[in-house]
This record gives C-alpha cells, sequence and structure tokens, in this order.
C-alpha cells in the first residue's frame, strides 16, 4: 500500500462525511437561524423552543435522505473493498 493510496482513501471518507453530513448540518443551521430570528422579534428566550425545531429537522431531513446516504455508504464502501484486491 503505497501513501497515495491512503492518501485517497483518507480524500474520499472526507468527501463523504461531508456529503452525508453536510445536508443535515444545513438543516439544522436554518433551522437554528430562523428559529433565532423568531426569538429577537417576539424577545422570547425559551431553549427548548430552539431545541425541539432543530431535532424534529434533523430528524425528518434523515428519514428523507436515508436512500441517498446508503447509497453513498454503499458506494464507499464496495469501493474500499475493490481495493483490497488491489494491495500489495
Amino acid at each position: 500500500m503505497t501513501d497515495q493510496m491512503i492518501l485517497n482513501i483518507v480524500r474520499d471518507a472526507f468527501y463523504y462525511v461531508l456529503l452525508i453530513s453536510g445536508p443535515i448540518l444545513l438543516v439544522s443551521l436554518v433551522v437554528g437561524l430562523l428559529i433565532s430570528i423568531f426569538q429577537a422579534a417576539t424577545t422570547i428566550s425559551e431553549q427548548t423552543l430552539t431545541f425541539v425545531p432543530k431535532i424534529v429537522a434533523v430528524f425528518v431531513t434523515i428519514v428523507l435522505l436515508v436512500p441517498f446516504i446508503i447509497q453513498k455508504m454503499k458506494f464507499f464502501t464496495t469501493e474500499i473493498i475493490n481495493m483490497i484486491s488491489n494491495i500489495k
């Protein structure tokens, strides 16, 4: 196994982590921002007002993205398994 192969595996792993977690984090960020704007406009400072909608939004996003996540993880896993035969 060469250094280049290891770097490619690490680069691909980081890519897939960002690809899978990016939409989930983006939804959490947008919901948090909207709730913060709502809280600033109404002067409501309830902590659960930000926490519960974020959890619900992240859960719904994960449920909607499960086929995409599984497809990407399956592709990366088969790519890694196929690389095993090339290791000398």
